[in-house]
Formats: C-alpha cells, structure tokens, sequence
C-alpha cells in the first residue's frame, strides 16, 4: 500500500525547498526549452524532461 503524503508534513528542509525553488523553477525550464531548440542534445532533452516534471508537481503540490 501507497503512503498518503500530506504537504504539512513534510520535513522543514522540503518546505524550504519548495519556498526557495519554486519561482525559479519556471524561468529556468523556458530558458532550458530554448537551449533545447537551439542546440538539441540528448542531456538538453533529460534535463528539461526533468525540469517539466519539477515544475507540474510543484504547481500542483505533488512535492
């Protein structure tokens, strides 16, 4: 069975994480998805594939 995480009780160090990266994590994936157009690479595309998934759990409290 599946643990249920709750965003309260998350340890304070990831409460910080999610306070501290969260702005920036958008900005950061545009300008990686720009990266990735002009100079395609398979790092550039893992990266930004990871990025988005970074930037949906976030927006949607999944971290």
């Amino acid at each position: 069975m599946r643990k249920k995480y709750y965003k309260n009780s998350f340890s304070p160090w990831m409460k910080q994480f999610r306070a501290i990266c969260g702005p920036f994590i958008l900005p950061i994936t545009i300008f990686q998805g720009i990266r990735t157009i002009l100079f395609p690479t398979i790092f550039d595309v893992l990266l930004l594939g990871l990025l988005i998934l970074l930037v949906c759990a976030i927006k949607y409290d999944l971290i």
